[in-house]
């Protein structure tokens, strides 16, 4: 038997102190203090919950609820001492308000696990880090419609399979982002709805509790709209988590592919855009290279975030019901995902404004004639010609001018006439970009007017938007 005694606030069973190799090995406190003012807040709702049940009386309650505002202070002032040997964030902060008020402290784990309590720091750290999200997701919207605005009249080549394909304006494409942004702020949203429906503190170890708690006071104080229903579950839950992962997984990946769209757009074959010089970096052997540094890295974050949201469906798949430590994996992936997605969001945002098209080379690049080759086909469409045929006959054409080396409006009325005499004087007058983007009809188009009110919408909606969301690119 060793002659210290265990000293952890749990340690009343153990005769032997903890091993110093099992101390450093369990600790989460290193990462968990993130979660110190949600400890926090949950703290003293439990402790207003535990006077009004008569399970602490006025002094004492006022005690805990003095003690704990002080703890908050001194964290946020960085003047609090986070200890690795009281394991984790709820520990530190016991035993720092048991050094403050003395016995007291003892009774503010009444009725409650360092289970339950952790099920509901995460919910509450869940709501801060969606709330900010959304933030940031509506000043990337921003960003990018007002870029999209900037450029309305830019034609360039849009693309399939990384073929030319079709005329597209340049706003059009920007405005792809801002709907896919958009689909991922509903996903964050949408989870407020499941995170405040289950409040989870009152389940305490994994069976609930014999105290005469009032769960759904907690959950008031608190702005859950409801407790959870199954003390197990609620301890052992984190669909939570693995939802906030996701969203940010899907999320990265839209960042991802409007990355790889502005390096491709900055590469010397397309030069369609420039970006600010102190959005971009050089190289260490190479003087004239100026690189698109921080797209290249977003890009590369999208990986991360993936492996967060693995890594926590890997520590989960294999769990028994309730609470296992494996769960104290849960927290590094959520904190790393959701800071690596706010720093994508925040980057973009204030480099967006910096981006420059470079208007004569995508002038250049939209008269390849090639890319009104569905234009023609739409013209014998709107004759009568049966929609396969018309495709048919265009690909003809198309083949006879790439055999002859010419664009496809470089071909003259008799090469057309020999392919079918439907093909008459009035096709080769549809020989723009311009006359192409005009002449898309249907809802969602890259018509130009169509753009025009997308444009105006989307700004309304976001200046909107920022009245009911504080923040900008620099929080």
């Amino acid at each position: 038997m060793s002659e210290k005694k265990n000293e952890k606030l749990w340690g009343g069973r153990f005769q032997d102190a903890a091993d110093p190799l099992m101390e450093a090995f369990t600790q989460s406190v290193s990462y968990d203090q993130l979660l110190a003012n949600f400890d926090i807040a949950g703290s003293k709702a439990h402790a207003s919950m535990l006077r009004a049940v008569g399970l602490l009386n006025e002094e004492e309650f006022a005690a805990i609820d003095k003690g704990l505002d002080t703890i908050g202070e001194k964290i946020g002032k960085g003047e609090f001492t986070f200890d690795p040997k009281k394991e984790d964030v709820h520990m530190n902060i016991e035993s720092a308000l048991k050094e403050m008020i003395g016995t007291p402290a003892g009774k503010l784990h009444t009725g409650r696990s360092r289970n339950d309590q952790i099920a509901l720091d995460e919910r509450l750290y869940l709501c801060y880090a969606v709330s900010c999200m959304q933030v940031y997701i509506r000043n990337m919207q921003s960003a990018l419609v007002l870029l999209a605005d900037k450029n309305s009249d830019v034609i360039i080549p849009g693309f399939t399979h990384l073929q030319y394909a079709m005329p597209v304006l340049a706003s059009h494409h920007l405005l792809a982002y801002v709907e896919m942004l958009d689909r991922d702020f509903g996903r964050f949203s949408d989870q407020f709805s499941r995170l405040l429906r289950s409040m989870p503190l009152g389940a305490g170890a994994l069976a609930g509790s014999g105290l005469p708690l009032d769960r759904e006071l907690v959950a008031e104080k608190l702005g859950f709209h409801s407790v959870a229903h199954n003390s197990m579950d609620a301890v052992g839950d984190r669909d939570c988590l693995l939802e906030f992962l996701s969203a940010c997984s899907i999320c990265a990946m839209h960042l991802s592919r409007m990355a790889e769209d502005l390096i491709l757009w900055m590469s010397q074959p397309f030069s369609f855009i420039d970006i600010a010089d102190r959005f971009c970096t050089g190289s260490s052997l190479m003087p004239q290279k100026k690189n698109p540094d921080i797209l290249e890295i977003v890009r590369g974050k999208t990986g991360r975030v993936y492996g967060d949201l693995v890594a926590l469906l890997t520590v989960t798949k294999g769990l028994p019901m309730s609470y296992d430590r494996d769960l104290q994996e849960d927290k590094e992936p959520v904190f790393d995902a959701a800071e690596t997605l706010f720093s994508s969001l925040r980057i973009l945002a204030a480099m967006l404004p910096t981006v420059t098209f470079k208007r004569d080379n995508c002038a250049s690049a939209v008269k390849d004639s090639f890319l009104l080759a569905t234009d023609w086909t739409d013209y014998l469409v709107r004759k009568g010609v049966p929609f396969r045929e018309a495709h048919g006959l265009v690909g003809q054409a198309v083949a006879l001018a790439v055999g002859k080396g010419c664009g496809l409006t470089s071909l003259t009325k008799e090469d057309l006439s020999g392919i079918s005499p439907l093909m008459d004087e009035g096709i080769l007058e549809i020989s723009s970009a311009e006359q192409s983007v005009k002449a898309k009809k249907t809802l969602g188009s890259t018509n130009p007017e169509m753009v025009r009110r997308e444009i105006d919408e989307w700004k309304k909606f976001l200046v909107e938007e920022q009245k009911r969301y504080t923040g900008n690119s620099e929080n």
